[in-house]
């Protein structure tokens, strides 16, 4: 898809792709965004860019050479695809984590507002390290998105907060004069039993509780003492692989996450021996027939869309990397409807347990 902007186009693409033609690279918050800049003059100011998701405002503000704060593989992919796409600098010293210092204090600020305003926060404190008297934070999002508490959480932060116009449908929040807060708390604290509480990072799904898919998928898994290699997909805070371990200690136990601070978090809950963590949006850096067991509450949410295609690209990985007598057990909605697309994959999908919201399905090749 082409954007041109200043009589220059570029081509930006999403990764993974979409045959929904209607989902795009970037909205007109992102655009607002650059339209609010015309009015700054960025010479050599540093600018920081977050939740640019799939590298759009990187690849129009690339000459500035800006850094940009992470929290996906799928996002860093997107944004090297673009760039190169584009024939633009990969800037591999300017990318960063949320959990990272910022090297070089803030001029200017761009932040996507993510659908998570915990994760908003997290942003925020991040950038109130490394400001000065005259950064400038500019937050844009749709309006039919916009929350009461996306304001409450920016007044936290910065003592101007002022709000744009409509434009298009999206509006821009001015941020402006740093308060002076003390040290923040950018953890959850969640139970998971009697003896143990899960630790999360802000912005890692399900933030004060275990969801109610993954509390029903627990109940019914019964892990077999010969399942010694097992992968926990789309792996969160950790919490599925935590009842893994308590039911078979001595397996070796995978846990993949597209978000990095899901799996930072889930660092923090398991510390086991033989429990390995990959920061990673696809299953190709396993070999087939490597898996007895995979376990997943799949994602289908994506910020503000519903779409079911990563989930389906990771169950055409998994069938690849079960061994033969190997099961994949999964969770989901029922209103998803996934067993029209296991059956394609899998010699023998079946329904083990299931409520009037969920579906447990236990897949064999």
């Amino acid at each position: 898809m082409n954007f041109s902007i200043k009589n220059k186009s570029y081509k930006i693409s999403r990764y993974p792709k979409s045959a929904n033609r209607s989902l795009q690279a970037w909205s007109a918050a992102d655009e607002h965004l650059l339209n609010y800049l015309d009015d700054i003059s960025l010479g050599s100011k540093n600018i920081t860019i977050y939740n640019d998701r799939f590298g759009f405002l990187s690849c129009v503000l690339n000459q500035y050479s800006p850094t940009t704060v992470i929290n996906y593989r799928s996002q860093e992919k997107a944004y090297k695809i673009n760039l190169e796409f584009n024939d633009l600098e990969v800037l591999e010293n300017q990318i960063i984590t949320p959990l990272s210092d910022l090297s070089n204090p803030s001029d200017v600020v761009l932040i996507k507002i993510p659908k998570s305003v915990e994760l908003f926060k997290l942003y925020l404190n991040q950038i109130s390290k490394s400001v000065t008297d005259d950064t400038i934070v500019i937050c844009g999002f749709m309006t039919k998105y916009f929350a009461s508490q996306m304001l409450t959480v920016a007044s936290e932060y910065f003592e101007e907060v002022e709000q744009s116009k409509a434009w298009k449908k999206s509006r821009l929040l001015i941020l402006k004069k740093k308060s002076q807060i003390g040290k923040v708390k950018i953890l959850n604290s969640i139970k998971f039993n009697e003896n143990k509480v899960l630790k999360q990072y802000f912005g890692v799904f399900s933030a004060k509780k275990i969801d109610f898919a993954t509390q029903f998928l627990i109940e019914h898994l019964e892990v077999k003492e010969e399942e010694k290699s097992i992968l926990d997909l789309a792996s969160g805070n950790g919490v599925i692989a935590c009842n893994i371990r308590t039911q078979n200690p001595k397996s070796e136990i995978h846990l993949l996450d597209d978000s990095f601070l899901a799996i930072e978090s889930s660092k923090l809950n398991l510390q086991d021996e033989n429990t390995f963590f990959h920061y990673n949006d696809t299953l190709n850096d396993f070999e087939n027939d490597l898996f007895d067991l995979v376990v997943s509450n799949p994602p289908f949410h994506f910020e503000y869309e519903n779409n079911i295609e990563i989930s389906i690209g990771l169950f055409k990985e998994v069938q690849r990397c079960l061994k033969d007598d190997g099961r994949f057990l999964l969770v989901s909605s029922k209103h998803l409807n996934l067993k029209t697309h296991l059956v394609k994959l899998f010699s023998s999908v079946n329904v083990i347990a299931e409520n009037k919201k969920f579906e447990i399905y236990e897949c064999r090749t």
